[in-house]
């Protein structure tokens, strides 16, 4: 990594949810503490926030069970490609095995937003996340540790994204 080039300012956002239990670990709040707790592991990056974490319904609706989500701000060093690397390897040690989208999941962890960074990536990775802005389970988690933030490409605050939220998501806080 080039300190030099590395971007520090702005705020860095990873939402993160789960639906299965992992052997390891056992239920999807235990497994997603655990993996964040890793994330920080090799000492690059520190975990400023944790949102509390939500129940949520799955988008798109399904039979699946519910979801565990929430979202934490981060900082690091580390640029925008090589921190979505890092969650794919802290996902893969996790057990996450990726066969279909939208599926039932033991661990996602989404780089949501890297400051005011733009990426678009031929493999469709995009930064800010390209459907963050429909999702309750991100922005409802948002809101709760950064309620000034506002989405870099639509220019809109956290409120107003949560104000035009899809009416059909079901979510509820955990105590």
């Amino acid at each position: 990594m080039n300190d030099d080039a590395a971007r520090t300012d702005g705020v860095i956002l990873i939402a993160f949810g789960a639906n299965l239990p992992t052997v390891e670990y056992g239920a999807p709040a235990k497994t997603l503490k655990a993996a964040l707790k890793r994330l920080t592991a090799d000492g690059d990056i520190s975990v400023a926030a944790v949102s509390p974490f939500y129940e949520t319904a799955p988008v798109p609706i399904s039979d699946q069970p519910w979801y565990v989500n929430g979202v934490a701000r981060i900082e690091t060093r580390l640029h925008a490609r090589d921190l979505l690397d890092r969650l794919h390897i802290v996902e893969a040690e996790f057990g996450r095995v990726r066969h279909a989208r939208n599926e039932a999941r033991a661990i996602d962890l989404d780089l949501i937003a890297y400051g005011d960074e733009l990426l678009v990536e031929q493999e469709g990775i995009q930064v800010p996340h390209p459907r963050m802005h429909l999702r309750a389970f991100v922005l409802l988690p948002l809101r709760d540790i950064v309620p000034d933030w506002q989405h870099p490409q639509l220019f809109q605050s956290v409120d107003d994204l949560i104000s035009g939220l899809p009416a059909d998501q079901e979510i509820r806080r955990q105590p």
